[in-house]
């Protein structure tokens, strides 16, 4: 499975945005997906998740901001983000975790959110 993500770019302070990621190669409708982010200097956090019935999970740093949504017939996973701060800068990835835990990892998009 290729998992690959567009959206983000430079963004201000209040503003929204949409990631989305595509899972090319095999449906991932029965696997658990979400988004990480990397800020420069910190660990790869989890941001949110989504499970193949739908329950979602999010970091405290984005709730109530983000939401995670998925697409199963066009093998699509979204990040809605809305109110950004700086502090969300950093390089998004989208995942698929399938029934072995196996992750399979998009290359990442950058959001770059100032004040």
């Amino acid at each position: 499975v290729r998992m690959v993500e567009s959206g983000g770019g430079p963004l201000q302070a209040g503003d929204s945005a949409r990631l989305s990621c595509v899972a090319i190669g095999r449906s991932v409708s029965n696997y658990a997906i979400g988004w990480f982010r990397q800020a420069p200097g910190k660990q790869r956090e989890l941001v949110a998740s989504i499970t193949p019935i739908g329950t979602t999970n999010y970091a405290d740093s984005v709730k109530g901001r983000f939401t995670i949504s998925r697409n199963n017939a066009d093998n699509t996973l979204y990040l809605q983000m809305n109110s950004l701060k700086p502090e969300d800068t950093a390089v998004y990835y989208c995942y698929a975790r399938n029934r072995e835990n196996f992750l399979f990892w998009g290359q990442g998009t950058q959001v770059t959110v100032s004040s």
